[in-house]
This record gives C-alpha cells, sequence and structure tokens, in this order.
C-alpha cells in the first residue's frame, strides 16, 4: 500500500523503526539472559581464555501486499511468471554448484 503523503511513509518508517529496534533489544536480551550461553562462557574462561562475542545479524523487512493487490489461483494459471536474472545472479547460483536447465532468454546485465 502506497501513501501518498510523504507525512504518513514518515510515520510508517518510525514505527519500523521502533519495531526494529524493539526485535534488537529483545535478541539482545535474550542472548544475555541464557543460561546456556553463560555455562559454555564460564567453562571457556576456566580454561583461562577472555571471551569476546561479536555477533551480526541481517534482517529483512517486506511489504506484504494489501488483499486488493493478490492474484486469485485462477489469475494465476493462466500467466506464466517470468524469471528474471542479472550476471551477479548467475555466478551465485553457480557458486553454489546449481545450473539452470532452461536459463532466462535475456539477463539483465547490472550496473
Amino acid at each position: 500500500m502506497l501513501f501518498a503523503s510523504n507525512n504518513m511513509e514518515h510515520i510508517v518508517d518510525l514505527k519500523l523503526k521502533r519495531l526494529m529496534k524493539e526485535l534488537g533489544d529483545t535478541i539482545n536480551t535474550s542472548l544475555s539472559e541464557s543460561e546456556q550461553i553463560a555455562e559454555v562462557v564460564t567453562r571457556i574462561k576456566q580454561q583461562g581464555y577472555d571471551v569476546f562475542l561479536v555477533l551480526e545479524a541481517t534482517i529483512g523487512f517486506n511489504k506484504r501486499e494489501s488483499e486488493e493487490g493478490k492474484v486469485v489461483a485462477g489469475d494465476a494459471a493462466s500467466t506464466k511468471p517470468e524469471l528474471q536474472m542479472n550476471q551477479q545472479d548467475l555466478r551465485f547460483l553457480r557458486s553454489l554448484r546449481i545450473s539452470l536447465d532452461d536459463p532466462p532468454n535475456e539477463i539483465r546485465h547490472s550496473a
């Protein structure tokens, strides 16, 4: 759903930022209060080591379609989805040893 007003988009962005911060805080609290993690850290320290724990998380957000934008099952069967790939996509698949039986006719060249 797109909003006509930049002000409305700003409000949505602020709400999402607050939720993202809450998620990060919750993950941090969960890790710091974990008895299992504390036990392992204690055992490592007992062996004479200092422990530095740095975790990186990648969290993605995609706005779901509204009910109006959803495709009815009958409509989906009438159109064949188009696979769009660029050279980077192909290199990534090859690195995973995945090959395409029927590669797309047109490969987009990324800038």
